[in-house]
């Protein structure tokens, strides 16, 4: 099961605060690219038809079944990359079981949803 830890929630509910996105949940997705890595995205959106809907840290996540597979152990993190760079950061917790950030996390973007996710 996906999870956020509370850095990343409080993010989450700023970022639905100020850009108007209250009542709706994060959106993530996920896609193996050819060369095996994976691409994350997360946004603002509705709940549809068939997603699976996680909560983690009183935020509801959306996963489309597509997604649900890639999205299984992953920790989204909300973390400070460089002084005054933060982001939100995708970690495997089945290639690093500790979930610590840096060289163990992999960027993700925003993008998948109605809505911008305040990230960068």
């Amino acid at each position: 099961m996906m999870t956020v830890t509370p850095q990343a929630a409080d993010q989450i509910r700023t970022a639905a605060g100020q850009s108007g996105a209250e009542g709706m949940h994060l959106r993530v997705a996920a896609k193996r690219l050819a060369d095996g890595s994976v691409n994350y995205g997360i946004g603002f959106d509705h709940e549809r038809e068939n997603d699976n809907a996680v909560e983690s840290q009183g935020v509801t996540l959306l996963i489309a079944p597509q997604s649900r597979d890639l999205l299984e152990n992953i920790i989204l993190d909300y973390v400070e990359l460089e002084p005054g760079d933060f982001q939100f950061i995708f970690i495997d917790r089945t290639e690093h079981p500790l979930g610590a950030a840096g060289d163990a996390a992999a960027k993700g973007g925003c993008g998948s949803g109605s809505g911008k996710c305040g990230c960068g």
